[in-house]
């Protein structure tokens, strides 16, 4: 049987979330190695991108550990430290399945502290756009940002896009006989091997990169997602901004036209179908890769440097775009300029409604915003994402304090 109809029969499979208790030391052990300087990616804002169509093998290093993972000052000394009378004590949101690992733990810990259960369906950003645009949700969840048609069409007015963590989106592969090989990439490659110009393990662009590497000459199986994403988005938005052919050919969105290769549902669906086809690479959401025990690339980042999808390197990410942060917090942080940059980085958004009808619910949504934008930030090193930088987290405050429930300010600042 050739690979490709080993690809074509695998059976997809959905794998458990990463325990929302992994700790960092775990998380660590599973990666190895130390992560090389990158660059930081040009941020372009999202009114630029396509608009979306429908709708986590080298992990942290040691480099992860130099991000910050406490939490951020609560402006005011503010704090969530208990249920709080009159809001909700049920929320419900829909969305990427990019930050389900970390939402899984937020809301976990957040029902211990304050009794408000959210319920969080993992289903894709184009599912949490196409939710918080329907109002069947409290809340979306997405790592594209919304498009302005696309908040002009939402039913309920003006949406706000707070951003939650930053992380990395890494290429992914199965190659057996090389499952502690860190392979390299550069943008240009991973654009071809995609488009399907690139079609064997051993081609001498991949093995150019990868001096000493015995590759097989086997036909690389490319997997992607089947439903409207926002790894997607990142992923594709990377490609478009490195290859020229990509940018024209396919472009960037939550979903494209993929030009070959085998679709799995979500960034566990990809992780599973890279999992079970050998010779096979896909893009998911780091802690993915790092659960499913998969190879993970290193890329090459502006300057000129292969890097490890570190947490410090998607740190240097956000700060090499924050300049370019529009007032709105839509932006990609992809292909950033900067000598430590990891070049496939992004922020993760929750979509809000500015202007909520029911004050309960616009209440305890405010309150769980705040929490996790400030106390929250403390988990998301160890579970493989990095935390906000101050000022975006200054400027999720303003956003949080705007929103309104029955035409009233609803965070109650405690």
């Amino acid at each position: 049987m050739t690979t490709n109809e080993r690809a074509t029969s695998s059976r997809r499979s959905m794998f458990a979330r990463i325990s929302a208790t992994m700790t960092g030391a775990a998380l660590l052990a599973a990666c190895g190695g130390e992560a090389e300087p990158t660059k930081a990616p040009v941020a372009p804002t999202a009114a630029a991108k396509a608009e979306p169509t429908k709708a986590p093998a080298a992990a942290p290093t040691t480099a992860a550990a130099s991000a910050p993972t406490t939490a951020a000052p609560a402006s005011g000394a503010v704090a969530i430290t208990g249920p709080f009378e009159g809001e909700a004590k049920t929320l419900t949101g829909a969305g990427a399945t990019f930050p389900a690992a970390l939402y899984s733990k937020y809301f976990n810990e957040y029902n211990k502290l304050t009794k408000v259960e959210v319920n969080y369906q993992s289903i894709g950003s184009g599912g949490g756009i196409k939710a918080i645009s329907d109002q069947t949700a409290d809340f979306g969840a997405t790592d594209s940002p919304m498009t302005d048609a696309q908040l002009k069409e939402a039913k309920g007015g003006e949406i706000l896009h707070i951003p939650m963590a930053l992380g990395a989106v890494v290429a992914t592969y199965n190659i057996p006989g090389l499952e502690t090989a860190k392979l390299k990439f550069t943008g240009e490659t991973l654009a071809a091997i995609f488009l399907g110009n690139i079609t064997k393990w051993n081609d001498p662009k991949i093995a150019a990169d990868n001096a000493g590497v015995k590759l097989p000459a086997e036909d690389i199986v490319s997997v992607h997602r089947s439903d409207g994403s926002g790894t997607s988005f990142v992923f594709t938005d990377y490609l478009s901004a490195v290859s020229p052919e990509w940018k024209t050919k396919v472009g960037a969105s939550t979903t494209v036209n993929w030009p070959g290769g085998v679709g799995g549902k979500g960034n566990e669906g990809v992780a599973g179908e890279v999992k079970q086809t050998p010779f096979s690479i896909g893009y998911v959401e780091l802690i993915y890769a790092v659960q499913n025990k998969l190879g993970v690339g290193l890329v090459k980042n502006k300057a000129g440097q292969f890097v490890e999808p570190a947490l410090a390197g998607v740190t240097a990410a956000a700060a090499a775009a924050a300049g370019k942060v529009a007032p709105d917090l839509r932006v990609s942080i992809v292909d950033q300029d900067g000598p430590t940059t990891y070049p496939i980085s992004s922020f993760t958004w929750i979509l809000a409604y500015k202007q909520m009808p029911d004050a309960a619910k616009a209440t305890a949504l405010t309150r769980l915003l705040w929490w996790s934008t400030h106390e929250a930030q403390k988990f998301n090193g160890d579970l493989g994402y990095a935390p906000l930088p101050p000022e975006i987290v200054t400027k999720g405050e303003a956003m949080i304090k705007s929103i309104t429930g029955a035409g009233k300010p609803a965070f109650p600042g405690k």
